[in-house]
């Protein structure tokens, strides 16, 4: 594995040459390093360097999900209460119980370097900026998304200036690569609309390589307007103008927000790939479980989503309940390793289509739904932007439209204003034990405060963005809510408040050993805080959300 200073140390001749990696196999990994391709000399006419074009698109959307196990499940799917192994890595020392693993953690950093932005850099110089302009939106889209979560695991990032030195790769602020990102939907959402205006009912050039929307350009646009939308809700608590600027925005731009569940952002499989989730839970032979928190609130409010996101327990002592594990619990306590905590509820991977479970084989792997966006919009209206509409409708379409995204029976859901979330009782190490840490209900009450309206609104949001683990932990952070339990074990010697639970991931430890250790040194700096889990990012302010 190496940092994301390499990615400059030898320059390609041609296009073609990241095109072939994108198109032959971008999916391995890190494996397959940027800077590992020879020159050649044969290079491919316009008309062919288009063509590849077509065919990279789809492998650089599915790495947005890169070395998914290290970089993402052992990390935001954890602290965002959704899941946890029952697999005791690391001698059951490991990021669950907050001894971060740094070996895990660097690919959720470098991969996306490696694997989206550095090939992204080269379509920019490809023939397609000017000659499908819509597709290049495309591509800016899918590098937002991307290195939104890099960004949003560590701090400070290199962004503005990354890869465009032999030397060194200088980190921007946050507040930086946040208003580049607003740039880059400026961008990408001009081009997708003039491209709609002048061709209506057209796809766009990627069509069949693009595999979240095969080309459909409005929903492109819909998806464009909608993270505008997440993004400025992310920055609301530290810079609440420019998060009211964006967001309005985004409300009222051409071509609209998504509504309904055929908006929905997802990365199909292709080929012999699986759904990375699938792999970790199954194919890996279980490396992966519902967290408590998960089975305090869907349990508690007898959800109906639940036998659809979850698998009930097979341990004779509790079959058939639904039972997660406590994040950081010792789950080699009783010395029989994964074999212990096995046994509980697993996450869903079979239906009689297994496209369409949560984390099915060949599930596509969510980005962002129209239930999502229909929180934001009940947040919005609770802080009185302007074309957000009524909080108490966003907030019910919300659960409606989740409810319709998984074809669950909604029943009478929405008026339950007695069901609570439940205590966690570990049914073999009362150690995990843990009394529910919120009373919150699902039926909206108009007469709460802000601060309790915003606690329901997050809380079904979470339960709606399931199993996107990146957009939950944010969420958390950014707003302390859902509330959730606290992990088991601390290790981090100190570093980490349990209270406050982990706040982000620290640099990879390479990037101190070689040539851009000034860099990462002023990172630091930036940050504002030493660099490890404890330190809040930027927009994660320690102050009260209204």
């Amino acid at each position: 594995m190496k940092s994301i200073y390499h990615l400059s140390q030898h320059k390609i001749k041609g296009l073609s040459l990241v095109l072939l990696l994108a198109a032959a196999g971008l999916n391995q990994g890190c494996k397959k390093n940027f800077e590992s391709f020879n020159t050649n000399d044969n290079l491919p006419t316009t008309e062919q360097s288009l063509a590849l074009l077509r065919s990279a698109i789809g492998p650089i959307q599915q790495n947005i999900f890169s070395n998914y196990q290290i970089a993402q499940n052992l990390s935001s799917d954890a602290f965002s209460g959704y899941m946890m192994p029952p697999t005791p890595f690391g001698g059951g020392i490991n990021n669950m119980n907050y001894s971060l693993n740094n070996g895990w953690n660097e690919t959720g950093f470098n991969d996306q370097y490696t694997n989206v932005m550095a090939p992204i850099s080269k379509i920019a110089i490809s023939p397609l900026k000017t000659t499908a302009p819509e597709s290049w939106g495309i591509s800016l889209l899918v590098q937002v998304i991307a290195m939104d979560r890099v960004t949003d695991k560590f701090g400070p990032i290199p962004y503005t200036q990354a890869g465009k030195s032999l030397i060194s790769q200088p980190y921007d602020d946050q507040k930086t690569v946040y208003n580049e990102f607003f740039k880059q939907i400026d961008t990408a959402a001009n081009n997708l609309q003039a491209f709609i205006t002048a061709n209506p009912g057209k796809k766009a050039y990627y069509d069949t390589g693009d595999l979240v929307y095969g080309g459909d350009v409005a929903k492109w646009l819909k998806l464009a307007n909608s993270l505008r939308l997440r993004l400025a809700m992310r920055i609301v608590k530290v810079d609440p103008a420019t998060a009211k600027l964006q967001a309005e925005k985004a409300m009222a731009a051409s071509g609209g927000l998504m509504t309904v569940p055929s908006d929905n952002a997802a990365v199909a499989q292709s080929g012999n790939r699986n759904n990375d989730l699938w792999n970790v839970t199954v194919n890996y032979d279980g490396d992966n479980a519902m967290g408590a928190a998960l089975q305090s609130y869907m349990v508690g409010y007898a959800d109906p989503r639940l036998s659809i996101y979850c698998t009930p327990a097979t341990d004779p002592l509790f079959a058939g309940k639904f039972v997660g594990i406590r994040s950081g619990a010792n789950t080699s306590f009783n010395g029989l390793g994964k074999a212990g905590y096995k046994t509980y509820s697993s996450l869903n991977s079979s239906t009689p289509d297994n496209s369409k479970a949560p984390i099915g084989q060949k599930a596509p792997q969510i980005l962002m739904t129209a239930a999502e966006v229909w929180f934001l919009k009940a947040e919005a209206a609770l802080r009185g932007w302007t074309g957000a509409g009524d909080a108490q409708t966003n907030y019910e379409t919300g659960i409606t439209t989740s409810m319709q995204q998984w074809n669950a029976n909604i029943g009478n859901y929405l008026a339950d204003a007695t069901s609570k979330p439940t205590d966690y009782v570990d049914p073999k190490n009362p150690a995990n034990n843990a009394a529910a840490v919120s009373t919150i209900t699902v039926k909206w009450d108009g007469t709460a405060s802000n601060e309790v309206k915003l606690e329901r609104i997050i809380t079904q949001k979470w339960l709606a963005i399931f199993p996107d683990g990146a957009e939950a932990w944010a969420d958390f952070r950014r707003t302390g809510y859902p509330k959730l339990f606290t992990v088991a074990n601390n290790n981090s010697g100190g570093t980490i408040n349990t209270q406050l639970q982990i706040r982000r991931l620290p640099y990879p430890t390479a990037e101190y050993g070689n040539g851009n250790k000034d860099e990462v040194r002023k990172a630091v700096t930036l940050l504002g805080g030493p660099d490890n889990g404890g330190t809040r990012l930027w927009w994660d302010v320690n102050k009260a959300n209204f």
